[in-house]
């Protein structure tokens, strides 16, 4: 499915949805530096991120608000992802080709409204914890390895994406016996 046809923009028909194996695949590499091709297919994920975050956009084109994509999510068997989170004054963009956690914190969060996904047309319940500080390499859009720093909902979204080009689903990280039972070992706060 690497060949998939370039559309003018992504829209809500163009992800992905739960079900589909390429969810629960780990994806292939992105040869470095990425090919123009690879890179138009992030800047779509980048459009459709910002695009599904602007009221007037969103309505016209019928798309959920999301923050961060990955390349499966869109049919591409490719270890790419973006995210785009407006809060407020501050902006974070990122566009990450063969992500891959160096480190992170001994501590966790979890988002108290419990976790979403593009992929995922249903509520699913119960807390998902995650990292509260991750290290990632990534290559950017020219090739060059960078590290990158997240904290707080960024390393929540950034982590949420990683999984899915690791072929897993938020809802797989959710105890099984109890929704909203969090590890006891480690300190672990809401955000």
């Amino acid at each position: 499915m690497n060949n998939l046809p370039v559309p003018e923009m992504l829209l809500m028909n163009d992800i992905v949805r739960e079900g589909d194996p390429i969810l629960r695949q780990r994806v292939e590499s992105v040869p470095l530096p990425p090919s123009e091709g690879d890179r138009r297919w992030m800047e779509l994920m980048l459009d459709y991120l910002k695009n599904s975050q602007h009221q007037e956009k969103a309505t016209e084109y019928g798309l959920r608000a999301g923050v961060g994509l990955s390349a499966n999510q869109i049919g591409l068997n490719k270890r790419m992802c973006a995210i785009y989170i407006q809060s407020g004054e501050a902006t974070a963009v990122c566009e990450l080709y063969n992500p891959k956690i160096i480190s992170h914190s001994a501590a966790m969060i979890y988002l108290e409204s419990g976790e979403g996904c593009l992929s995922v047309d249903r509520y699913v319940p119960g807390y998902v914890p995650r990292y509260a500080k991750i290290k990632v390499k990534a290559a950017d859009a020219q090739g060059k390895e960078q590290i990158y720093t997240f904290k707080g909902y960024t390393a929540i979204v950034v982590q949420h994406e990683l999984d899915h080009l690791d072929g897993v689903m938020f809802y797989d990280r959710i105890a099984k016996d109890n929704p909203y039972a969090l590890p006891q070992d480690v300190f672990i706060e809401p955000i």
